[in-house]
């Protein structure tokens, strides 16, 4: 039998009625009167970050001149602190050794506002350290220190009968596994069978292929590689990894199913209905950590009584925000209301033309092709959206350059423009065909041409190609000049005169 399958639009500024968004809003602002419980595999991250001027004259490596070091919680430590910044309260069950690494992290854990936390000590285990290393904005190297063997067994009880008894002040429960020991052998299906007695939701975001220790789960998140290898299946397409979903799902009476999806989004199998939700980040900047953020608030909307999708709209919405960011980094309730908002989602297309420029050279290095249009765009008709359309169909992202208003009155007459650059500029970022718009006061767009470098270059069939400002810049850098099919009848001009009789 074939899946229903309900698309969700991917951006929350193009997609959803203000309804449907005023809807998601209240369910953002629920989340931080939720409780959740969080049992898994705990570990520090440290970031050293200084500067390389230098090579070592002992090998071929940079020298690092440390400037700053910062520490955080790692692991199921980064979802009780997506937990946290969304206000939710957190009862935190892991792991530690009895080292340096545990007792920062002991510290760094209590010390969030809502923890309770019960970190148990195991002598002579390492605690999980990755200690990166960056400079100027890339990372230089990664050591790890890490103990992956079962935590002991006697310990492993105690954290089931701590679990046990804390999950009724919670209304749901996460494990979040990370294959280092504290969910190991019969502990997470032990964990299982205490929520389900409890009545309380159990989400697992898992690692390995074995997932019959999750059995009965209710909902389980896993990534795409995580899925292939649990079932064996190709997964390089939505249909592969639906129908791989579903076999994971029957196999260990899973609840649902919730595939995260990188810069694709997620995916949900829940019952016999299918839901994709595309990413809405509009810039990937760092996707570490995304998977702590999309199982924090999928936990915190089920606790706070919301449906499903509902719950995974959310943490799509979060995961969008956490990799657009640098770093590990989370989703507050103020970041998802912005990412909802439709008026400001759609003014941060407007750039300055570093913001621009810099945003186009992000495409093109993810090997993007950058398209580019301009005019003053006044009164937007038909003739507008149709070369807009054509623009943004001969690229992967369209920036649109805009006079400004000082530029159009030397252009059209000291009686335009009709309307201000700012609502003009509001106007063409609201189109989901614009990707970005930035102003330009000169006559011509030539200056901004030579910062945006784009790859293809459209003006209306109205020029030739020779007579394209800035064409030949275009084919010095390889890049291409496209014209536009215009549309008959309709002119800004001719559409003042009409109006001013």
């Amino acid at each position: 039998m074939d899946l229903p399958v309900d698309a969700v639009p991917p951006l929350p500024d193009a997609g959803r009625a203000p309804d449907e968004n005023a809807r998601l809003a209240d369910a953002v602002r629920a989340l931080k009167r939720t409780s959740v419980l969080v049992v898994g595999d705990a570990m520090l991250d440290r970031y050293v970050y200084g500067r390389v001027t230098r090579i070592s004259p002992e090998a071929p490596v940079p020298i690092l001149t440390v400037e700053r070091e910062l520490a955080m919680p790692g692991g199921a430590g980064n979802v009780v602190r997506n937990l946290t910044a969304l206000g939710a309260a957190v009862a935190f069950i892991t792991v530690v050794g009895d080292d340096v690494a545990g007792s920062d992290l002991t510290g760094l854990v209590g010390g969030q506002p809502g923890v309770e936390p019960w970190l148990l000590v195991q002598g002579g285990r390492a605690t999980t350290t990755k200690t990166r290393f960056i400079a100027s904005g890339q990372q230089l190297l990664r050591a790890d220190q890490e103990v992956a063997r079962p935590i002991h067994p006697r310990l492993a009880d105690r954290l089931v009968k701590i679990a046990s008894d804390t999950i009724a002040a919670t209304t749901v429960m996460v494990l979040s596994d990370y294959a280092k020991g504290v969910l190991a052998d019969d502990t997470a299906a032990k964990l299982i069978a205490a929520g389900r007695a409890a009545g309380r939701k159990v989400i697992v975001d898992p690692k390995g292929i074995d997932f019959s220790r999750y059995h009965g789960a209710d909902i389980v998140t896993p990534n795409r590689a995580e899925l292939a290898a649990a079932t064996e299946m190709p997964v390089d397409s939505e249909e592969g990894i639906v129908a791989a979903a579903r076999v994971l799902r029957d196999r260990h009476a899973f609840g649902a199913v919730l595939v995260t999806r990188s810069e694709d989004g997620l995916t949900l199998l829940d019952g016999d209905t299918v839901r994709h939700f595309p990413a809405e980040a509009p810039e990937v900047h760092d996707v570490s950590g995304a998977g702590d953020t999309v199982v924090a608030v999928l936990a915190a909307a089920i606790a706070a009584g919301r449906d499903l999708p509902t719950a995974a709209r959310l943490a799509n919405i979060a995961a969008g925000i956490v990799v657009g960011k640098v770093g590990t980094a989370v989703a507050r309730e103020d970041d998802m209301l912005e990412a909802l908002s439709l008026e400001r989602g759609a003014l941060r297309k407007i750039m300055s033309r570093a913001q621009a420029a810099e945003m186009a050279e992000r495409w093109r290095q993810r090997g993007w092709r950058v398209g580019f249009t301009n005019g003053c765009f006044d009164l937007l008709h038909p003739g507008h959206v149709h070369l807009l359309e054509q623009a943004r169909s001969w690229c992967d992202r369209l920036i649109v350059g805009l006079n400004a208003d000082e530029s159009v009155r030397r252009l059209k007459g000291p009686t335009r423009p009709v309307q201000a650059e700012a609502a003009r500029a509001a106007v063409l970022a609201s189109l989901a065909t614009v990707d970005a718009v930035t102003l330009f006061a000169e006559d011509t767009p030539l200056e901004l041409l030579k910062a945006l470098r784009p790859d293809v270059l459209v003006k209306g069939a109205d020029y030739s190609v020779s007579e394209v400002v800035g064409g030949e810049l275009l084919v010095e850098w390889g890049g291409q000049v496209r014209l536009a099919e215009l549309l008959p009848g309709n002119s800004t001009t001719a559409t003042v005169a009409r109006i001013r009789g």
